[in-house]
């Protein structure tokens, strides 16, 4: 039988009619939070910006965000699982839909809304690779050119949803703010299933896990303007040895 108490919490009920539940509240959650810390990150990027004391916590708490979308595409809501939208070979019949002008909905993931995922997600991760391991010019260009090429598909990735949720009338940024559509836009369509009774648990578990081992590579990883007190503060011992 499916955990009640856990589902409750995961998709809050709603007194609106002729509404499916499709995203998790969880799932949602890391989302919107990732869209933040990215913000952060790329506004930050700069040594002037007021929040250059943020970019490598951002970098960071963003590392931690991606351990929990790792796990819970194995373990969250139906929709939010990999299983779910990784599937290549859809991806042929959603281009022919879109090239005939008739686009059908989807009522979570789209066949290219997958891959973007992986991209995006596979972007980011090799952001925070290799500032974590920046090393000269060669590393810390690399490190921008992933930055412009995520820029490119964020922008892509809202055409894409603005452009899907114009072409079908299925409002697919409302969707991941309620976690819920219309069911008159997908008949015959019910609630998504729940995540899986240990899923907060074993997401938990993972973050705390992922965070733990930051600290063993960078013990101020979370902690803002330290590693450019870190960098001063060497700077002056360097002068001071170099007037001895």
């Amino acid at each position: 039988m499916p955990d009640t108490a856990h589902s409750a919490a995961a998709f809050p009920a709603t007194s609106r009619a002729k509404q499916i539940r499709v995203w998790d509240l969880p799932v949602r959650l890391f989302h919107w939070l990732l869209v933040v810390t990215i913000l952060i990150a790329f506004l930050s990027s700069e040594e002037e910006s007021a929040l250059a004391p943020w970019h490598i916590p951002a970098g960071w708490i963003t590392a931690v965000l991606i351990a929990f979308r790792l796990v819970w595409g194995f373990v969250g809501g139906e929709h939010a699982r990999f299983a779910d939208f990784l599937k290549p070979g859809r991806i042929g019949h959603h281009l022919a839909s879109l090239f005939s002008g008739k686009p059908e909905r989807s009522i979570g993931h789209n066949a290219l809304g997958g891959v973007a995922i992986i991209a995006l997600l596979g972007t980011v991760a090799g952001i925070i690779y290799t500032g974590a391991t920046m090393q000269g010019d060669a590393g810390e260009e690399l490190h921008e050119t992933l930055g412009n090429i995520l820029l490119g598909l964020i922008a892509l990735h809202v055409i894409a949803v603005i452009a899907m949720s114009v072409l079908t009338k299925d409002n697919l940024i409302r969707a991941f703010v309620t976690g819920r559509k219309r069911a008159d836009q997908h008949p015959g369509i019910s609630d998504a299933r729940p995540p899986a009774s240990v899923a907060i648990p074993i997401a938990a578990v993972a973050m705390g896990s992922a965070a733990y081992g930051i600290t063993l590579i960078d013990p101020v990883a979370f902690v803002p303007g330290a590693h450019a007190e870190a960098g001063e503060a060497g700077g002056g011992e360097a002068g001071e040895d170099g007037d001895d």
